[in-house]
């Protein structure tokens, strides 16, 4: 299938991880017992490009999958949820990565990440890159993860010396021990990747390793001390802590009944996004993310999960009526 049409400049362009989610339709067992799976898009980056879509936003993906079955759902999928996969291309030697998770609601999700022994998403080559795509983007994302593994560390530091720290280059702490040698070497490249981003968003633990600081103010004074000029501390149950050098915002979170938490944050991340781009008070903007992400908290997967925004509406509108 041919790919879809380019977008140029898209609203949010992401650079990062996509592949195939396979998630069991039992909750509270273990994957030996499972007997059934959902098929579904996955990867944080690509489930961002999608929430951003679902608000109306144009959207794309740099990444890469291999050349298998999966490959083929991958962009198919990415074009059906309305994201732009002219910058995803094939790498003919490696497979789509697969990730299983298991689902012991309320605050349980494991996940098995097969990516081995590379995954072509870590195969960005700096050369490939459309340098005006990343430029003319409203929002450009990245993600920690990206930056584990060359060559697809000198491809984010590439896009971020074309972009010059242009207003809204944001940077999803998105930590993952197994894809790192230590916490070390992650401290080390996200310490890196700071002087090149205006927006950094994680949660505690996400920012003791960029900052050193779980504190979510300390956290928050560390990164905007860094150059950042948006930093927002995610805290769970306590919700979200948005700061400037000129205002401190923080939302309490929306009750849900958790099926699985593993796409929240993405959805979070689409919702900042879009009321970036919207130009909002940002506190609106915290409102609208922390409630898509708990709207996605309730569901069992995370890229068709994703709401729109009269959805959102709905749901703070309920939330507020019912307080």
């Amino acid at each position: 299938m041919s790919p879809s049409l380019p977008v140029a400049p898209p609203d949010v362009l992401a650079i990062g991880r996509v592949g195939v989610d396979l998630y069991p339709l039992q909750d509270g067992v273990g994957l030996e017992d499972v007997t059934s799976f959902g098929k579904y898009l996955g990867g944080s980056a690509a489930n961002v490009t999608v929430a951003a879509a679902r608000h109306g936003r144009s959207a794309a993906l740099i990444s890469r999958t291999g050349d298998d079955p999966f490959g083929v759902y991958v962009r198919r999928e990415l074009r059906r949820l309305g994201v732009s996969d002219e910058f995803v291309s094939v790498v003919a030697d490696l497979r789509t990565p697969i990730t299983f998770c298991e689902i012991f609601p309320p605050d349980h999700f494991p996940l098995y990440f097969y990516r081995d022994p590379i995954a072509p998403d870590l195969v960005i080559h700096p050369e490939e890159l459309d340098l005006d795509a990343v430029t003319g983007a409203r929002v450009y994302w990245s993600t920690v993860t990206g930056l584990s593994r060359e060559p697809s560390r000198s491809a984010h530091h590439a896009a971020w010396q074309a972009r010059a720290r242009r207003p809204l280059t944001v940077l999803d702490l998105d930590y993952r021990p197994m894809f790192w040698e230590s916490a070390e070497a992650a401290r080390e490249e996200v310490s890196r990747a700071l002087d090149h981003v205006t927006v950094a968003v994680g949660n505690r633990e996400e920012c003791e390793i960029a900052v050193g600081e779980t504190d979510p103010d300390r956290a928050a004074d560390a990164l905007l001390a860094r150059g950042v000029e948006l930093a927002i501390v995610k805290q769970g149950p306590k919700g979200v802590l948005a700061k400037t050098r000129d205002e401190r915002v923080e939302v309490a979170p929306f009750d849900v009944d958790v099926v699985n938490g593993l796409g929240a944050g993405d959805a979070f991340g689409g919702a900042l996004c879009h009321g970036l781009v919207e130009g909002w008070e940002l506190e609106k903007i915290m409102l609208w993310a922390n409630a898509a992400g708990a709207i996605v908290a309730g569901r069992r997967e995370c890229s068709t999960a994703m709401p729109d925004s009269a959805e959102v509406e709905r749901f703070i509108g309920q939330a507020v009526a019912n307080a």
